[in-house]
This record gives C-alpha cells, structure tokens and sequence, in this order.
C-alpha cells in the first residue's frame, strides 16, 4: 500500500470513528463491500448492513450481497422498494436516480432510527463526481453521507483497498441499476428490466465479466470490454447471441463499437 493511499484508508477510519454508527446502503457492489468492511472494523457492533431488493436490480445480486454480508460477520436487513411505482422514476428523466434514491434512503432512514444508529451512508466515491449523478442531490438532501468519498478514495483506490484487504469484490465488474439501460424518456416497465436483465445474464454466461445491454426500443446495444468485442466475429457465439436477444424480443442486435464504459446513457446530455 503506498502512503497516499495508507494515508486515506486512515483518513476513512476517522471518518467512521466519528460517525459512531451507521447503517450502510449495501450492494454487495466494491465500493459499499469496502466500506462496510472497514465500518465493521472501526465501529463494531454499531453498523448495519441494509441490502434493497427491487425490480431495478437482479436478485442473484441481492442474495449474493446478503450472503457476503454475513460472511463478513456484520448484521444484515434486507427490504424492498418500488421505484416502479413512482411515475417520475418509470417516465424516465434525467433525474430519475433522485426519485429512486430518496425512496431508498428514506427506507434507510427509518431502518437508522429503529436501530439508534446516527447515520446512513453509501460507497459513493470521488470518481462519481464526474458524472451526471442526480441521486446523490437526494442523499445530499436526506443527511445521507459518502465516507469514502469524503476521504478522497477512488474507485481504483478502493479496488487497491479491497484488495490489500483480502476481500472478494476486488475485481468484481462495476453493476448498475437495470433502469440505467434505457434512453432517457423512454419509459421503464418491469417486463423491460426483466428483458435487459435475462440479455446480460445470457452474455455473462457466454464468459463477458462486464457487459450492458442498452435497450432502444427493438434494438439492442451491447457493450463489452473492447477486447472483447472481436469475440463476436465466432460465427457460433454471434448466431447464438443473436438467437437468444431475439427470443428475449429484440428485433436488431448490435455492438457498440466504442465498447463498455459506465454512464454512456448519460452522453446526450453533454451535447
């Protein structure tokens, strides 16, 4: 570990010790797995670990989240949201995450109230600065805090800290929200998100660690590593993706030439 970075997991540890508790919006995700590991260290028996469960997010996530949780010895809650249900989250603005986000962390909230916990924190971290992140208006609204954040760590900081630290998640591919699929207006129903969701799940299996399958209405866009994208021209994977995007209702199937990276919905917006 280099200096910097000894000198922000300290920076990290203070924060939390001045915190005295907190319940830690969990993923299962690297960020929010370092974090809770770390709280866990500093704070003990005064943290919990809440994992949401919702239709923007595929179950296997949840449970795998629930599990790690427990491994790490730290008290899990698990509850569910409906974000579906928020027709300014299913009209799909720009600022859908903030009404997703106020309804989870409101949820938090109160799960911090019950357990006489003073705070409720999620891995967000410096390098979500630079993106268009609406949701974190909403934590910023709600009281909600970034620790990792407000020690300086980045995401490839905290892959280096996971790492260091002996935890799983340390090269797992980043997950976001299923609704994160969709262009910005379109509208995001429960079959949509069940239609992404089974795509990417074929794609994984076919051995690509990080993938998105951008739903435009008939087409699908995916998005791999960029070494990976030469995987396609095998005439047996690419009829075979092309079969299985078709049967999920897909008409065109294509490959984003660009390949994988994080917030692409969001492009539009820098015009």
């Amino acid at each position: 570990m280099t200096a910097e970075l000894q000198q922000k997991h300290d920076r990290l540890c203070q924060i939390l010790a001045e915190m005295g508790g907190v319940v830690v919006a969990y993923s299962g995700g690297v960020d929010s797995t370092l974090l809770l590991s770390v709280a866990h260290e500093v704070l003990g028996d005064r943290v919990l670990a809440v994992t949401a469960f919702s239709e923007t997010y595929p179950t296997r996530e949840g449970e795998a989240a629930v599990e790690l949780a427990r491994a790490l010895g730290v008290p899990v809650v698990t509850i569910e949201t409906s974000e579906l249900t928020i027709e300014n989250f299913a009209d799909n603005p720009p600022e859908r995450c903030f009404y997703c986000k106020s309804e989870l962390f409101g949820k938090l909230q109160e799960v911090a109230k019950e357990h006489a916990l003073p705070f409720v924190a999620d891995g967000s971290n410096t390098d979500d600065l630079s993106d268009h992140r609406p949701g974190r208006q909403a934590g910023c609204d709600l009281g909600v805090r970034s620790p990792l954040m407000e020690a300086g760590l980045t995401k490839q900081d905290i892959r280096d800290l996971s790492k260091a630290r002996g935890l799983p998640t340390w090269d797992k591919p980043s997950l976001a929200c299923l609704a994160s699929r969709f262009p910005y207006g379109h509208r995001i129903t429960a079959e949509k998100l069940q239609q992404v969701g089974h795509a990417e799940t074929f794609l994984r299996e076919q051995g690509f660690a990080q993938v998105r399958v951008r739903h435009h209405g008939d087409i699908a866009r995916i998005e791999v590593e960029p070494h990976d994208i030469p995987r396609f021209l095998d005439d047996d994977l690419r009829r075979s993706v092309v079969d299985r995007l078709r049967e999920l209702g897909f008409i065109y199937v294509t490959i984003d030439l660009q390949g994988f990276r994080s917030g692409s919905m969001n492009e539009p917006l820098e015009k």
